[in-house]
Order: C-alpha cells, then structure tokens, then sequence
C-alpha cells in the first residue's frame, strides 16, 4: 500500500466519522471515528503543553480499556513512542520496564499505580489515572507542571478549535518508515523480557495485510478479548480495525469460556482473533463430554448418521461463537492437535497463523478455506522464510523469516539483537519446524524446549503435552527429562475430579492410566516413565506460556 501507518488512520477517521469506533462491552458509551479522532487530538495538545517530542517513550500500563486505546493512538499519531506493558506484570518488573524504556510520562490504571513505587520511576515527568484522567503523582511541578497543563486542557482545546474539531483538523506528522512506534517488552518462557523495538513500517505490514486479505472491512463487528498491550492483540483486534472502518467492543474481563460465549452471543463479531486455550477450554468442557458419551460413539461410526451429528455439534458451536463470523484465526501457540483435527473433522471455519512480538506478529497465515491441517499457514507476501535443515520439508530446522514487518532489534540491548538476527538480516526464531516449497510452515517445538532422547532422537515436549493434555482429569502438563527417561508433570482439573465424585486419592491410578494410554499415541523414543502430580498450577508467563525453566 502507498499510504503510510498515519495516512491510513487520519483517512479512516474522516471517512468514518458518523460510525461507531469504540465502546466496552456492559457501557452505553459508544464512540465514533470522530470522537475518537477528537480524544486523540486532545492528547497531542497535552503533549505539546508538556514538551513531549517524538523522539519521547510514554508507558501505558493497565487492563483494555477506551482510556488506554486513546492513549495509544494518542502517542503513536503524535510520532511519539508508546511502551505498552501487560498489566499481568509484577511491580518490580513494570517498575523496570518503565524505568528501562527511559519513558517520560506514564498513563496506569489506578489499582496499578498504587503497587508501584513512583520514587523509583526515574525518568517520569509525571504519572496520570487511565480511570480518572488526573493526574496521579508528577516529579517537578515548576518546570514539567503536568496537573497545570491537564486542567487547563479543554480551555486551550476550545481556544484552538472554535467551532469544534472536524475531519479537517486531523493533521498527523509525516514520518520515516524507520520510526519508532512501539517498545513492546516480552516475558519469555526461557529468559528475561526484551524490548522489542517495532517501527511504523513494521506496524503497516501487519496492518495492510490484514486490510488487503480482508480480516475487517467497514461496519465490522469486532470483540476484542486478548491484551491489546501484545502484539497479536494489537494488531488485528485495534490497529487493523481501526484502519478501515471497524466498531472494536472491549471485553475487559477475564475471558472465561462462559463469559466469552455470553458476549459473543451479544456482539457476533464478524471476526474472532483467538489463543488456543479459549478453543480447547471449550472442546474440553463442551463438545467431549458428548461425543465421549456411547450412544454418540456408536452413531458416529455409522455412515452418514455421523454426518448429522458432526453438523449438529458445528452449528452449537458456531452459535456459540456468536453465529456470524466468518472465521476463527489461532495464535499466539499452537492448537492442540486432537482439537483442530476434530474442527476441521465437522468443517468449523477455523486456522493458525504463526507469528512473534519481533514480527508485530505477523509470519505466516492462510484463510481456513486453504489451510492446511497441522500447519500455520503460509509465508506472508512481506516476509520471506526459511528452514535452517539439510532437508527443510522433512527434517525440522529453526525457522528463520526477514522481511518488513521484522523487528528493527531490542532496545539498548544490541548483545541480543545480534544473537537472533544474522549478518544476512535473518530472525531466527527459535521456533523448530518444516516447509513446504509454497512457503507453507509447520512447527514441531521450541528449539530451546527440545529435549534429546537416550537414543539420540530429537523430542518436542510440546508435542506430548497437548496429547497428555486431553487425558481425563488433566489441567495441564508439563514434560522434564529426568536421566535419560522422561517424566510428565501434571496438575491435575479438580474440577473435574470434583463433579465425578472422586477423591484426589484416585488420582494417582487414574493418571498411571493416562500414562499407559499415552505411550501408545507417542513414538517409543517419547515414551513417558512417570507422572508427578503437581498440588498447584505452573507458574505462566503473561501470556499464559508456562516458565519452563522453573521446572527443568
């Protein structure tokens, strides 16, 4: 596309005026592109007010909320640099990221805010409530007077904007694709979380992807449940929405599958951007207990009595999807294989795409109509990848992409950006997988997660755990080496211990059950020697990946 990031945002907004932008699912407060338009050009007068320079980091710290989309835009419209960090985040580590992005002014909810403390954010002018609009704390009231200039706002607002802010006032900088838009720190599975430094450019390529294969398109309905402040969220539930035209309806709960299927129903987003748990959470609970049940397995096994039923359970769930969308897109981590084998099994619009914060997140997706099963889709347009293997179709490698929605490195971290990125421009991901010639990817597992087998195979831990993750009563799972044999630590669902009238008593025969059971769908060299029950969860990252190295 010829248009830049901020030529695609200041044409929608005047295109789409009149039409519902933003509002939060439970409020009657609805947006339009105009009153969004409007919030965001009174950030950028307060940004002025307070000196704020392009080259300036502005830290966004809280849940999806309108406040924290404003802020967003604010800053990246601005030309400034806004580091959004997930509110799932320790205090000790925010407090770090705010101080490490070396970020000049803070918007944080106020909960938030009071497990900080702001005596060591060192180089804030000041903080202000995402929740109130005042300002919560600032450093030097005489030189930086943040309070003064946020409360004589609208005075200066009206002053600049007699007869009102129109579509003719949006104005927007004109900057090098190179700049700086977002610092989005990760919390990795195996390490310390990194600034990764994504730029315009970055951002347009994931954007204009998804306006080109037509994820949105104007009237749009969009429910917007994954954290906005990581980069798959980012991307195609706000940054894409909002370029063409889109009505995005924050879900700022918990997104349990209940609470989910409730707001579905009311919104029926045309589109759904979704991690894997959401849709195994619902296999699990939903649709295996009845295809589990005989009557359901016998007719299943009878020629076109199947049939019916598979079309049954579909439309369920399609209904409870909100019955209007016209696919469901998976990322962030792979999809159990049982449960995408059985969605494609009864033709539920559904596929993976592949992609990683140093992306945007953006490597590869297909439409469901073209996916491959047990892929994550094919290779974007923008972006080139390859298999680091002898054979890269049979023998998994790391992938490696490059292309425009890359990274441009780590911030203040060059030891790291030149760990993952080679003297060709190659990222490589640490992702192991194969590909075939059309660019099409498939992921075995994590290249730092695989463990090698006593007779020198190489194992994906992943692989087993989604297997050992659909055995009865397991919650989750978690596969060490232990010598040189394996060993399958579990948490066990309660839950569903509970509502089967067993005691956690039982649940060492049950899971040696699971263990026997699995051994048969697994190579012999993955075979698992034990089963450890764990008393609690796994400690997970924000992103809900498991800190592996906790356990090792």
């Amino acid at each position: 596309m010829a248009e830049t990031l901020l030529e695609i945002y200041a044409r929608s907004f005047k295109d789409n005026w009149n039409i519902p932008a933003l509002s939060e699912y439970g409020q009657k407060e609805v947006l339009t592109y105009g009153d969004f338009a409007e919030r965001i050009a009174r950030i950028h007068m307060l940004y002025k007010h307070l000196g704020i320079t392009p080259e300036d980091k502005i830290a966004l710290l809280g849940k999806n909320t309108t406040s924290w989309i404003v802020a967003f835009f604010g800053t990246i419209t601005y030309g400034a640099t806004i580091v959004p960090i997930l509110h799932e985040f320790n205090p000790v580590d925010a407090q770090h990221i705010i101080n490490h992005s070396d970020a000049r002014l803070l918007f944080v909810a106020d909960k938030i805010f009071e497990q900080l403390d702001y005596s060591e954010l060192n180089n804030l002018i000041g903080a202000i409530s995402l929740n109130s609009h005042k300002v919560l704390e600032e450093t030097d009231p005489e030189n930086h007077p943040v309070a003064k200039a946020l409360h004589s706002l609208t005075h200066f607002f009206n002053k600049e904007y007699p007869h009102g802010f129109s579509g003719d006032d949006i104005r927007y900088p004109v900057l090098r694709p190179e700049h700086l838009a977002v610092i989005n720190y990760t919390s990795g599975t195996t390490g310390f979380s990194k600034g990764v430094m994504l730029t315009h450019d970055n951002l347009l390529g994931n954007v204009s992807f998804g306006i080109s294969v037509g994820l949105h398109f104007r009237h749009s309905r969009c429910l917007s449940f994954l954290p906005l402040a990581h980069a798959y969220g980012c991307a195609f539930d706000m940054l894409t929405p909002f370029a063409i035209g889109s009505h995005i309806t924050i879900f700022g709960k918990v997104p349990s599958p209940t609470l989910l299927v409730k707001a579905m129903a009311e919104v029926r987003p045309d589109l759904i951007i979704s991690v894997p748990l959401v849709l195994e959470k619902i296999y699990k609970k939903r649709i295996l207990p009845m295809i589990s049940r005989r009557p359901i397995r016998l007719a299943m096994a009878i020629p076109l009595l199947d049939t019916a039923i598979y079309s049954k359970i579909r439309k369920q769930l399609v209904d409870a999807f909100g019955g209007n969308f016209i696919q469901v897109i998976v990322g962030g981590a792979p999809l159990n294989r049982e449960v995408e084998d059985f969605l494609l099994k009864i033709k539920f619009p559904v596929t993976v795409g592949y992609g990683m914060t140093e992306c945007g997140p953006l490597i590869s997706y297909t439409f469901y109509k073209d996916f491959k099963p047990g892929s994550c889709g094919r290779t974007l347009p923008n972006m080139e990848s390859r298999i680091d293997s002898p054979d890269p179709e049979h023998v998994p490698g790391e992938i490696c992409v490059r292309g425009q929605n890359m990274m441009a490195g780590y911030y203040k971290n060059p030891a790291a950006t030149e760990a993952v990125i080679d003297k060709d421009g190659w990222l490589h991901t640490g992702d192991m997988g194969v590909r075939t010639p059309d660019g099409t990817l498939f992921i075995r597992g994590r290249s730092k997660t695989m463990l090698l087998s006593a007779s020198g195979q190489n194992v994906y831990p992943e692989e087993i755990e989604a297997k050992m993750n659909n055995m009865p009563y397991v919650s989750e799972t978690l596969v060490v080496q232990r010598g040189s044999g394996f060993v399958a630590l579990v948490y066990p669902d309660l839950e569903q211990l509970d509502a089967s009238g067993l005691t956690s008593a039982e649940l060492p025969a049950i899971m040696e059950e699971n263990r026997k059971e699995l051994n048969k769908l697994v190579a012999p060299y993955e075979q698992i020697a034990a089963v450890e029950l764990r008393p609690e969860e796994f400690e997970k990252t924000p992103k809900k990946s498991i800190k592996r190295y906790l356990y090792q």
